[in-house]
């Protein structure tokens, strides 16, 4: 079956079908080299249209005071990088030389996300951190209940920032101030992720949030999931996919508030703890059973099937025409986007966790003893220092 939906995706790269078609109601995926957020944009699509090189090597390597739990974000020539010791970092993306750090009380298992001049991460006791990008120094602090397990989002000025006491918050980025706060019945663990002037909350008591960004107020009401999930959702125009834990993806049409198609391995329950990456019209999605799956935005039918070693906690990126798994056995793999057989993988002595980011060509991939590679075209060479 694999091989029949294979050559059936494949064909439809080649006769354009796909890219004709997505022009009608896709919602743009990262162009410019930046990754500010854990995945990606706004509408947390883990996609980008930027191709990385086919032969890579790894350009330098950077080592943390402890395990890297987060996607690092990418903004101009530096990256930012918070590892599970509390420590934030800013790294030449040239050299690989630190340019700052800031050590702090708590360790970061969520990833830095960049609005402006400014840094924003939640920590495992519920603060939040808003640093300058350029010096590291700390401008303000705010306050959550609970663990903070989401990354931070930006609407209007405004930082939003889920906690685990079941609140979204909504924080000033000029001074933290809060400015309103959206209340679920269970623990919020996924990031907010946004399409037009709406957020989207997969939340621990099994329902779909929606609110309205301007004022903290229930957009919608609730849509049953039927079940936990703590994966960030998946915007592509009007459709948002979301994971669940009990074993379904699930499309949405968000504007209309409904359900539209609900996927379920027929053979074996699938336990999701990622989120999907979304481009064109296919979404991919992780399974804690060692499974990625590539399924038909559209309909929810399946395209691919990869079976990994080991699970991947961390979740898939799509850039141009390939997909990233990074897993726990400490292989970063790179899967054809089109029929989902493997091109390349590269293995450490350790294990990932977090899920790689992309920019200018480069492959940036953090792992659980806490070394922050940069993967580059293996003609490249970094800057003298």
């Amino acid at each position: 079956m694999n091989s029949i939906l294979n050559a059936r995706f494949a064909r439809f790269f080649r006769s354009g079908f796909i890219s004709a078609v997505a022009l009608c109601w896709l919602i743009p995926v990262v162009q410019a080299a930046d990754w500010p957020l854990p995945r990606a944009d706004n509408a947390s699509s883990g996609a980008t249209t930027e191709q990385v090189p086919g032969s890579l090597e790894v350009l330098w390597e950077f080592t943390a005071a402890d395990a890297i739990e987060a996607t690092p974000a990418i903004v101009g020539d530096a990256v930012y990088l918070a590892d599970a010791a509390g420590t934030l970092y800013a790294i030449d993306t040239n050299t690989g030389k630190q340019r700052w750090q800031l050590a702090t009380d708590l360790g970061f298992l969520t990833s830095p996300s960049i609005t402006d001049d400014l840094l924003v991460i939640g920590d495992l006791d519920g603060k939040v951190y808003a640093v300058e990008i350029a010096t590291g120094k700390l401008r303000w602090t705010a306050e959550t209940k609970a663990e903070i397990s989401g990354s931070a989002a930006f609407f209007g000025g405004a930082a939003l920032i889920t906690s685990q006491d079941g609140n979204l918050y909504c924080l000033d980025v000029a001074d933290g101030k809060l400015r309103w706060t959206y209340e679920t019945a269970d623990q919020i663990r996924c990031s907010p992720t946004i399409a037009g002037d709406r957020t989207f909350l997969g939340g621990c008591d099994g329902n779909l949030h929606t609110v309205n960004l301007n004022d903290g107020t229930q957009a919608a009401d609730p849509l049953p999931l039927g079940g936990p999930t703590g994966s960030t959702p998946a915007v592509l125009g009007d459709l948002a996919f979301l994971p669940v834990m009990d074993g379904a993806v699930i499309a949405f049409d968000w504007k209309q508030n409904l359900e539209l198609w609900r996927y379920e391995d027929s053979e074996r329950a699938q336990e999701y703890r990622s989120s999907p990456a979304v481009m064109d019209e296919v979404v991919v999605v992780s399974s804690q059973n060692k499974q990625v799956d590539a399924l038909e935005a559209k309909t929810g039918k399946p395209i691919w099937r990869h079976t990994l070693r080991r699970r991947a906690d961390a979740s898939p990126v799509i850039a141009g025409n390939d997909v990233w798994i990074a897993a726990t056995d400490g292989r970063l793999v790179r899967l054809d986007l089109a029929t989902g057989e493997e091109k390349w993988q590269y293995e450490i002595n350790g294990s990932f966790i977090a899920s790689p980011s992309i920019s200018g060509s480069r492959l940036y991939l953090g792992d659980s003893k806490g070394i922050l590679r940069c993967f580059a075209a293996k003609d490249a060479a970094p800057a003298a220092p």
